[in-house]
């Protein structure tokens, strides 16, 4: 499993390896449809992802992990135009999440700087269980997330989200799926031709979580307005 999460890992990550994600160039967008376009694969690629089951981690829980999503850029012309080279189309956004157990209420954190880019990116979440489970019923949670974009001077770019995600462990397998609301919020600094965007974008997930003592591999397909990302994780799940 180790050898399949490593070659996820690689094939996400080699996407960008000559890519120039720098974004300084929003002043070459000639209309504000463009910068709607840009800001939908921006909510898409960079809205909070959780990577994890909803079922309670417990008060001594902790889960501690890297990990990196890639997301199918769907206007990639336009994120060529506001980029320093030429983007990717695929683009990956590695992150360091941990997660505690605090009863029936989980908190999460992330932060992520993305290789070649003035992108980073750190998020939060609070999930509570309105189920816990057993081991003949699922878990049920709802979650409320947060993530902010900084390093890019250009904009003040954030997202807020909820979802419902239901969970079910056969094993050392945890199969889990959900969905949910997305609303993005991405306002232009210093180019007077375009206004700030807001919208809502529905997001759907599943994923499988697989736990091996100790060390904890997940796996995770979301697809978050007109975009569909794909992620894997390695830690430490307890």
């Amino acid at each position: 499993m180790r050898k399949i999460f490593l070659g996820i890992v690689t094939v996400i990550a080699s996407s960008s390896a000559f890519a120039d994600t720098t974004i300084d160039q929003l002043q070459n967008l000639s209309s504000q449809q463009q910068f709607r376009s840009l800001s939908e694969d921006l909510g898409s690629a960079l809205s909070y992802k959780s990577l994890s089951p909803g079922d309670p981690l417990g008060v001594t829980g902790f889960d501690i992990g890297v990990e990196v999503t890639g997301t199918s850029i769907k206007n990639k012309a336009i994120l060529d135009l506001v980029t320093s080279g030429s983007a990717p189309s695929l683009l990956p956004v590695p992150k360091l999440h941990v997660h505690k157990g605090l009863g029936l209420f989980d908190i999460g954190g992330s932060y992520s700087a993305v290789p070649g880019s003035n992108i980073k990116l750190f998020g939060a979440e609070i999930r509570y269980a309105l189920l816990e489970g057993t081991v003949a019923t699922p878990a049920l949670s709802l979650r409320g997330s947060f993530s902010q974009l900084t390093g890019v001077d250009q904009l003040d770019f954030n997202t807020k989200g909820i979802d419902i995600s239901v969970s079910k462990g056969f094993l050392i397998a945890k199969p889990y799926a959900g969905i949910g609301q997305v609303w993005v919020n991405n306002t232009p600094k210093g180019v007077p031709t375009l206004t700030g965007e807001k919208f809502t974008q529905t997001k759907v997930f599943a994923g499988i979580n697989l736990n091996f003592g100790l060390t904890n591999i997940a796996f995770e397909a979301d697809r978050t307005g007109d975009a569909s990302s794909y992620g894997a994780k390695l830690g430490f799940r307890f």
